[in-house]
Order: structure tokens, then sequence, then C-alpha cells
């Protein structure tokens, strides 16, 4: 793990690669054939069947891709997706100029960060396991956060807003149209682009989903709030949190 101190000059997927690259230099892996396998895998692959909750997976809005080096896997949150097969230095050599290079890239450090053993939870949850991490979460928040009451949500996760709603108040911004401007469990959600300064300088603690690594929105989120005030959850931020040192929590069984 790394000192984190950006200065927000150099975007953090840039300043992550190159950790990773180094570190990739150093263990002659990119010199090496050494195959990455990335595939987008079925909402029942990433999520099986979480009963009650809408997650986007399952509405077809956003899919997982996987990455497979050496059989460690990682996964990560897309809207931009598809399948690949080449060595890690094809792959870090890709200009981060969508959110498919994005993501790729993501999963691959997830992988990588799996198989060096500095992360654990670089897959996704499934089943039942999204519920109960939403009531962890809103505990582990009440322990370490005491006496905070309003938060704001980055990325509408269904889970978490239900259970965090009965205890805080909330701001809840998403990017999908089809959520914004729709009540969930009491809460309006606000637009991601247009809302979020208001919505974070609001809040006392930001609850951001990992996915804003691979939508390219993390550096925004992290100039207006500071890394102190922002708490990522997800796995698509797995590998990145343990080698940036960025808060992240995660409570698989």
């Amino acid at each position: 793990m790394s000192d984190f101190k950006n200065d927000f000059q150099k975007p953090i997927l840039e300043e992550l690669k190159s950790i990773v690259v180094s570190k990739l230099k150093d263990e002659y892996l990119l010199e090496k054939q050494v195959l990455i396998k990335a595939r987008v895998l079925s909402a029942e692959e990433a999520i099986g069947n979480p009963e009650k909750y809408d997650f986007p997976l399952l509405k077809g809005k956003e899919k997982i891709m996987e990455a497979d080096f050496c059989g460690n896997r990682g996964h990560a949150y897309t809207d931009l997706y598809g399948g690949f097969r080449g060595s890690l230095s094809e792959i870090f050599n890709m200009d981060l100029s969508n959110n498919y290079r994005r993501a790729l890239q993501v999963a691959s450090i997830n992988a990588l960060a799996k198989y060096w053993g500095m992360a654990d939870d670089t897959v996704h949850c499934k089943d039942e396991q999204p519920g109960k991490c939403a009531l962890k979460s809103s505990a582990f928040v009440e322990e370490k956060y005491p006496g905070i009451e309003k938060i704001a949500f980055i990325g509408y996760q269904p889970a978490f807003v239900d259970i965090f709603s009965k205890k805080y108040r909330l701001k809840v911004l998403d990017l999908d149209q089809d959520n914004i401007g729709q009540n969930k469990f009491g809460n309006i959600i606000l637009d991601g682009n247009k809302d979020m300064e208001e919505a974070v300088n609001w809040a006392e603690l930001v609850f951001s989903t990992g996915s804003v690594l691979t939508n390219g929105s993390i550096d925004n989120i992290l100039k207006l709030a500071g890394e102190r005030k922002v708490l990522f959850y997800g796995v698509t931020i797995s590998g990145t949190a343990a080698i940036m040192g960025l808060n992240r929590i995660c409570f698989t069984e």
C-alpha cells in the first residue's frame, strides 16, 4: 500500500497505473508472455439472486467485466463492456479514452491485487450478501462516524439506500436517467452530474460506489470532498483502495 497524497494534478487512475506497471516491471511480468483474459459476466454470474432489490446489473444498465490473471479474478462495473485476451503490457499501454478501457484496466488491477495478496474481496458478492453488507456498513458508519446526520450517496445502490435511509438524511445521486427524479426509499434521486457539488458540500460523509473509477468521475469527487470525507464501497475499487490507501469498506462472508 502506498501513502496516497494526490494533488489532483494527475488523474488517480494514471497514478495507479504508474505504480502497478512499475511493480510489474520489477517482477518481469510485462516482458513475459503472460496472458490475461477478460469477459463480461451475466447478471446471475455476477450477483446471483438478491431478491427484492433492483440492482443495475439486473436491469441491464451495467455489466461486470471479469479479469483472470493466473487464476486470480478481479471484477469491475462498467456501462461500456466487452471481452479481451492479451498481455498485461497491451492492457496498460491503452490510453484511458473510454469506460471500456478503464474497466479493463481496473478489473486487471483487481486481479493483480489478489495475485499480490493485497486484496481478497476482488469479486462481487452474491445473493443475500449485498443486503447483509448494507446492514454491517450502516453499523460501521454509526460506530466510526458518531453524530453525523447527512450522507451523500454517489451511485444508487438499493440495499444501501434502503438501510441507510432509516437512520440518516440522504442525498442520493445517480447517472441513470431512469432513476433520476424517482422516489427510492423516500429519497428523490438527484442528477449525478448537475447536483454533485451541492450534495457533496451538504454532506458530512460521502458514500461513493467504486464505479466512479471506471466512469472517470473519481477525481472530481475527491477534489470536491477531500479524501477523508469519502468512504468507498463496492468491488470495482477494491484493488485501487488497497494500493492507493483509499478509505473503503466491504463486508463479505
